[in-house]
């Protein structure tokens, strides 16, 4: 299947539809990068992200930019996911509502992915050393034809990838990425809130106990905790390590 160009411009995407949908809920929060002056266009039929050299194991690296390639794998990860859930037969015979709330998904995600390998290669000046290149994913534990093991699989993406930006906002320094971080995973908050919504049965299951805490806050965790969850689901076949990032 060829999947839709996607272009990131400076303004909010303009909803359609009932103020009610889950699309229109994830629509009002395709936020892109406002004051970046970035203009991206990408496909997921880039063959040029470069590859990691066999024998070679990439390090994410130290401040800021180790934390913002550590934030580019989860993107990966999560629009490497997707690309498989508008390739399998679940996708393609669901609801026009879950269809579309999965493709808005699809394109938010590449979206953050592309951004992320633009503002890591323009914050190294260029030297693509220093970029996480692109990973290898293997997918084969979840069955693209079944809406339990995708919905149930992006549940687990989607809270993870919330509760990574939450405890990886804190080691930032620049000002500027922070900001930048901070609407992301709003975006990928309302991502979460979504999947919940559509795969369990319980109306309050967009924010529930086990992803927002007595304080009424979601849930952080720190690099090290994501690495490790991310690590058990065997999902990323690409090795790399995270020996130099902050922690604290």
């Amino acid at each position: 299947m060829k999947k839709p160009v996607i272009k990131v411009q400076q303004k909010e995407i303009a909803a359609k539809g009932s103020n009610n949908s889950r699309r229109q809920f994830l629509k009002m929060g395709s936020i892109v990068v406002a004051g970046s002056g970035l203009l991206l266009a990408c496909s997921n039929d880039d063959d040029d992200m470069g590859m990691i050299p066999e024998g070679d194991v990439f390090d994410l690296g130290s401040g800021d930019v180790g934390i913002l390639n550590y934030a580019y794998a989860l993107e990966q990860l999560e629009a490497a996911f997707y690309t498989s859930v508008l390739d399998g037969s679940y996708w393609m015979n669901a609801g026009a509502e879950e269809r579309l709330v999965l493709e808005d998904l699809y394109k938010h995600e590449v979206i953050h992915r592309e951004f992320f390998k633009a503002a890591i290669t323009g914050a190294v000046n260029g030297d693509t050393s220093k970029v996480l290149p692109e990973l290898e994913f293997d997918f084969s534990a979840v069955d693209f034809s079944s809406r339990d093991s995708v919905l149930g699989t992006a549940r687990v993406l989607e809270d993870t990838g919330v509760a990574a930006y939450n405890g990886a906002g804190t080691l930032l320094q620049t000002p500027g990425f922070l900001v930048i971080a901070g609407k992301i995973v709003s975006v990928e908050a309302r991502h979460a809130a979504a999947i919940r919504s559509l795969f369990l049965d319980d109306p309050k299951a967009f924010a529930g106990d086990e992803v927002v805490d007595e304080n009424g806050l979601d849930l952080a965790m720190t690099p090290s905790e994501i690495l490790t969850a991310v690590g058990e689901t065997g999902f990323v076949k690409t090795a790399f390590t995270a020996n130099q990032l902050p922690t604290g």
